[in-house]
């Protein structure tokens, strides 16, 4: 029977790398049995293999090496019970995240495959919509530097994470600018959210109605003379602007190769006489 393994024959048996294998001597987790005082080889005996496998175990269950080492230590049933108790409220907080994320995903591919069809460019549509939420920071847009660091601050402002990747992201011009025609400057910037717990003081309620909409390839600077078709369409029909404008990214920027292939929806809430 062999009586000493080295550190690269232990790396081979269990798949651990001989520098992570280094650092567990030094953090005193997992020490070698013997250690030649001449050359420093590090040599293993067959007792220690199921010490070593009960580490990999603990860590493939997501625990942190100072907790194992902790239980390790100190090894009794109830200290056991516990941390893995612990660790499975960590996993339950994953898997509810990778399901928010999961939705959102969805959502998307939802959304980009509506946002392709071609027939819904430059047509004029009235849609009635549920009420929906958003995450918005008032700001002065001038520019797309502007809406990104707005963003980024609306981000970092949020109690929880915002997945700007997956939501849908927009910019707003106020109700008074709409009708006197200013669209040079927006004054909000927003994201779509769905049932995810935020700071209250930056969620905006977009009111369950009806919405004049048109969509256009583009970028926020092209909207002009799509809000103008949108106002002179109310206009005509004596129709009530009630609330700032949506103007939405259906396809942004980082998934288009240029400005054109962009998708842009500008929706304006309305009461009908």
């Amino acid at each position: 029977m062999k009586d000493f393994f080295t550190i690269g024959e232990i790396s081979k048996l269990f798949d651990i790398n001989a520098k992570t294998l280094r650092y567990y001597d030094d953090i005193d987790l997992f020490k070698p049995s013997h250690v030649n005082l001449q050359n420093k080889y590090r040599y293993y005996t067959l007792d220690q293999f199921q010490y070593l496998e009960t580490i990999k175990y603990l860590k493939e269950l997501g625990l942190s090496l100072d907790k194992i080492k902790y239980h390790l230590n100190n090894v009794n049933a109830e200290a056991v019970i516990h941390s893995l108790e612990e660790q499975n409220q960590i996993i339950d907080q994953k898997i509810s995240e990778l399901q928010l994320i999961k939705q959102k995903i969805d959502t998307k591919i939802i959304q980009i495959k509506d946002s392709t069809r071609n027939d819904l460019l430059e047509c004029i549509r009235e849609i009635d919509f549920d009420e929906r939420q958003a995450l918005q920071l008032r700001n002065s847009i001038k520019s797309n530097y502007d809406i990104e660091l707005s963003l980024r601050k609306l981000a970092q402002l949020s109690e929880n994470n915002i997945y700007l990747t997956y939501g849908i992201v927009g910019v707003s011009i106020a109700r008074e600018k709409l009708i006197d025609r200013q669209f040079c400057e927006h004054d909000s910037v927003f994201v779509m959210i769905d049932n995810e717990s935020h700071n209250e003081k930056f969620i905006k309620v977009f009111q369950k109605g009806t919405y004049v909409c048109i969509r256009f390839n583009g970028i926020h600077k092209d909207t002009p003379p799509y809000y103008n078709k949108l106002l002179n369409y109310i206009n005509e029909r004596g129709y009530k602007i009630l609330d700032g404008s949506l103007e939405m990214e259906l396809i942004d920027p980082s998934l288009s190769l240029t400005d054109k292939e962009v998708v842009i929806e500008l929706q304006i809430l309305v009461k009908k006489y």
